[in-house]
């Protein structure tokens, strides 16, 4: 709560009140990088002077960068242009407890995802098996090993990048018997080499969770399992994106004809215009 205050704070004494209220809460610490999400209608080196002040205020950052572009392409990257302070894209990043090594220009991260990877740790029973099918530097995974106890997490990534971080982050979080990191395709490698192994399922890449859907129900050993699917849904006025995601992923799994029931579901946050990002949380008949 105090951060955020002093985010505002420090928007409103260079942009003013009004424009602060943009630009605060599109700030993210990402360990001694501050990211500024480029806001609609603003340009990277509008945010200059932001990104200035910023350093002059927040002693432990050391770097400042905007974003240049959305989120895309098959490693999930943003385009990022360095505004202030030292020109690294490197970092330490902390959570739950656990210190995550990075690069944001080379492997996707979102602070706001902290309440998930805590949320997800803590639903996983002793002795499960899980799989992470969008693993990236390991944090879903690493705080799941570090918070609960799994007998097993296979860790997967097509980012070369991000393999390699995960590989460290799993070494220096001491999880080396519990998390097992794989550089590959999730949508092949889980049915070729953990066909039926996990009790667990988790799905934390929206842009492809419907379309892998056959692949990670191919995992899951039976009679049972859980799947955690994060989703995408625009959203008309007046519907619920909770209401939408659920009727989303539930249209998808009858197709393939697999039984399920609901255990959960909430909007982690909103993505753009009357559209959001979704996480369901389902017991499928496999």
């Amino acid at each position: 709560m105090a951060r955020r205050k002093l985010l505002r704070s420090i928007a409103a004494e260079v942009y003013g009140e009004e424009a602060a209220e943009r630009l605060w809460k599109r700030i993210e610490i990402i360990g001694d990088i501050a990211v500024i999400r480029t806001p609609f209608g603003y340009t990277p080196e509008q945010l200059r002077p932001l990104a200035e002040a910023l350093l002059r205020r927040l002693s432990y950052v050391k770097s400042v960068w905007a974003t240049a572009s959305p989120v895309e392409g098959e490693y999930r990257l943003r385009g990022f242009i360095h505004l202030a302070g030292e020109p690294r894209s490197e970092t330490l990043y902390r959570e739950h407890g656990c210190v995550f090594k990075l690069d944001i220009l080379r492997v996707y991260i979102s602070p706001r995802l902290n309440y998930e990877h805590e949320r997800v740790a803590k639903l996983v029973k002793p002795g499960e098996v899980v799989i992470n099918m969008y693993a990236g530097a390991g944090l879903f995974s690493i705080i799941m090993a570090r918070k609960s106890r799994p007998r097993k997490v296979y860790s997967i990534d097509i980012n070369p990048y991000a393999y390699r971080y995960m590989v460290e982050n799993v070494r220096l979080n001491k999880v080396e018997d519990i998390v097992v990191p794989m550089m590959g395709d999730a949508s092949r490698m889980v049915p070729e080499k953990l066909r039926g192994t996990a009790d667990r399922v988790l799905m934390p890449l929206p842009e492809k969770a419907l379309e892998h859907l056959p692949a990670a129900l191919a995992g899951l050993r039976g009679p049972r399992g859980v799947l955690h699917v994060y989703l995408h849904v625009d959203t008309p006025r007046g519907v619920k994106p909770t209401e939408r995601a659920v009727e989303v992923l539930g249209s998808r799994l009858e197709e393939l004809g697999v039984g399920y029931r609901v255990l959960f579901s909430r909007v982690v946050r909103t993505v753009g215009p009357r559209k959001s990002q979704v996480v369901v949380d389902v017991e499928v008949e496999v």
